[in-house]
């Protein structure tokens, strides 16, 4: 499966950012909290979920905190909340960040609008974006991205509302709710 396949050009990008930190960092595979720190450095809609500058300088300054030791404690591990099976379909990927880029792109299947992005709707058709990607990452409260957020102050309910509100949720994968029972299913890609 092509990586970078039905997402935006603002996902692509935050997927190979988090490709290259985390080759940068030695870790074994792309997790979670790779992602979300990609994320939130390429795509100006997933930092509007957060409320506002102090909430995100917090969280910047936790996620290069990890980047530059505190992720030891992860190297060598496989990033897994239990609920998925180990799956190595997406070389690279940790389970849980393969499954949240597989629940993005459901996410996004779901969502009515355009196959092109129009500048009159939030909504891309089936072109997978970063929010879709966020919310499906902190539905998992496994996530190595939900326990850096916790440490650095913010609640992934209250980013999911946001989301929501900006957005909506489309298909049955609106938010967090429904990536908790894609995970169950063990439907990784």
């Amino acid at each position: 499966m092509d990586d970078d396949a039905g997402l935006s050009a603002e996902l692509a990008a935050a997927v190979e950012g988090a490709r290259r930190r985390a080759v940068r960092d030695g870790d074994r595979q792309i997790d979670t909290a790779h992602l979300l720190h990609s994320l939130l450095e390429n795509d100006p809609e997933v930092r509007a979920a957060f409320d506002g500058g102090p909430q995100l300088a917090r969280l910047f300054g936790y996620l290069v905190q990890r980047s530059i030791g505190y992720g030891l404690r992860w190297q060598g591990g496989v990033e897994d909340s239990g609920a998925l099976p180990v799956v190595t379909t997406v070389e690279g990927f940790s389970p849980l960040a393969s499954a949240a880029l597989r629940h993005a792109r459901l996410r996004a299947a779901g969502r009515p609008g355009p196959q092109v992005p129009d500048a009159d709707l939030p909504a891309c058709g089936d072109i997978a974006r970063g929010v879709d990607l966020l919310a499906a990452i902190l539905a998992d409260p496994q996530a190595r991205a939900v326990e850096v957020l916790a440490r650095a102050g913010v609640h992934p309910v209250d980013v999911c509302a946001r989301i929501e509100v900006a957005y909506g949720g489309y298909g049955g994968y609106g938010g967090c709710d429904g990536y908790a029972g894609f995970a169950e299913e063990g439907d990784a890609p």
